[in-house]
């Protein structure tokens, strides 16, 4: 996490800015949700599938996509005054996972985009962040033409910890992504709360 202080005419005040990190399978929405919420123009790293890639990215389910992010998007939201979100979004392949340790520095917490044809794809997402006590939510982006799953069954399927948030989203929506954004940073300070009033008592 990060703050940042502004001057205006009333005084000084603490702009906060937190670290926030967009995860999960390949090809499940992980960019165009970036490029949906950000308020600037995102940072993109991505590159054009090729022939030698096709061995060890799976493509099924996704078969137009034709662009991979190799280290990370990255965007910026104000969710209200005062408070903005850096927005880190990894790359989703096996062979790029060695960046993750390198961008959950400084994290308040994470965002599983999931997709209910590839649900499995999100479980080392899943893991590596239950694992390093890292607060996320889990986003289910709702494809046309995917069967509709309720969040208790995406719950139960990904064999969650009680009480982590499941949402249902459209990753190209602005305002479907803030929603996520919001439950996200509600559940991580209920979470860093918690552990803070753990260690004093």
């Amino acid at each position: 996490m990060a703050s940042e202080s502004s001057e205006n005419t009333g005084g000084e005040t603490t702009d906060l800015a937190l670290k926030i990190l967009v995860a999960g399978g390949f090809g499940v929405g992980k960019t165009t949700l970036v490029g949906a919420v950000s308020e600037i123009r995102p940072l993109r790293t991505e590159e054009a599938l090729s022939q030698a890639g096709s061995t060890v990215d799976d493509t099924g389910g996704v078969d137009k996509k034709t662009t991979t992010t190799v280290a990370m998007d990255f965007g910026r939201i104000t969710i209200r005054s005062g408070l903005s979100l850096y927005l880190f979004g990894t790359p989703g392949q096996d062979r790029f996972w060695f960046l993750w340790d390198e961008l959950s520095q400084g994290a308040l917490g994470a965002v599983v985009l999931a997709d209910t044809r590839r649900l499995v794809d999100c479980f080392p997402a899943v893991d590596y962040f239950e694992h390093r006590r890292i607060p996320f939510v889990v986003a289910v982006n709702c494809f046309a033409g995917a069967r509709t799953y309720g969040a208790h069954e995406v719950s139960r399927a990904l064999d969650l910890e009680r009480g982590t948030p499941v949402v249902l989203c459209d990753a190209r929506d602005r305002d479907s992504g803030k929603e996520v954004l919001v439950r996200l940073v509600e559940y991580a300070g209920r979470m860093h709360t918690a552990r803070l009033l753990d260690s004093v008592g």
